[in-house]
């Protein structure tokens, strides 16, 4: 099984988001990192996201909700009826009010109850911006914590106002205080590569997905040389489409200098693993 860990359709809440109401500034970061704009994200076809997947051969993506300012807003009751309505395609991550906490909670149980398996926080993309360890977040780390159920953080790439959003000290007093809460760090920590893989050596609990970091930004290459050691059973494969294309992405994946083995881990074993599939 490959599961891409970041993908985000063409259809509902996704189409008012910045990724695809800003098609250039999208296709041209595509462009940046080294591939050819997705057909299906430029005329927002799910038919086509789905054919795309097929001659892939990806077998599931991991659609992730968001409450976010700027960047735009995902309902979960829109990630809900994509999942429903493409139950074999499609997993869902859940998103949080984080100003509430008790509200917090208890989207995270009715999330769960919906069959979402993942929580997606975005500490500095939240209309009123925080950071990783702000206190505010810690009743919802440990709820999490505590029913078992992964957290996807964005701490990397445009994580917020500025670089310091991203900082990974404070990625990892999270990962300290929660040790036995898996967090998965979205778009790799990038540009603290260094940082985040000495996290991930350090924290058990630490799981990377690079996505669209992992193709020719800098330091991508110590990306790779993690997932074919140290990090082979923590590394996740994502795109982070509608960022790189499905099939090209993977086209190119694949030929990365990582061993088979921890390839298959990388790709689809881990995941699974994780999510318990």
């Amino acid at each position: 099984m490959i599961i891409d860990f970041r993908l985000r359709p063409p259809v509902r809440g996704f189409l008012d988001t910045l990724m695809y109401s800003a098609g250039e500034r999208r296709d041209g970061f595509t462009r940046t990192v080294g591939f050819t704009p997705s057909p299906a994200a430029q005329k927002q076809s799910m038919e086509m996201l789905l054919k795309e997947m097929d001659a892939a051969k990806i077998d599931r993506g991991v659609v992730v909700g968001r409450l976010a300012g700027v960047l735009g807003s995902v309902s979960n009751e829109d990630v809900h009826s994509i999942v429903t309505e493409h139950s074999d395609r499609f997993i869902g991550a859940a998103s949080i009010d984080p100003t509430d906490r008790r509200k917090a909670c208890q989207t995270i149980n009715q999330a769960v109850q919906n069959g979402f398996k993942l929580i997606n926080i975005e500490p500095g993309s939240y209309p009123v911006p925080m950071y990783a360890d702000d206190r505010r977040l810690y009743p919802i780390y440990g709820h999490c914590e505590d029913i078992e159920v992964p957290v996807i953080m964005m701490v990397g790439g445009t994580a917020g106002p500025d670089l310091s959003y991203s900082d990974p000290i404070r990625t990892d007093r999270v990962l300290t205080d929660f040790p036995k809460l898996n967090v998965i760090v979205a778009h790799g920590g990038w540009p603290w590569v260094n940082e985040i893989l000495h996290l991930g050596f350090r924290r058990q609990n630490l799981w990377l997905s690079p996505d669209m970091y992992f193709s020719r930004m800098p330091g991508w290459e110590e990306y790779v040389k993690a997932a074919d050691g140290f990090l082979s059973d923590r590394m996740l494969y994502a795109s982070s489409f509608p960022f790189c294309p499905v099939q090209e992405y993977k086209e190119w994946f694949e030929k990365l200098p990582i061993k088979e083995e921890n390839l298959r881990k990388v790709m689809g074993g881990n995941a699974q693993r994780l999510l318990g599939l």
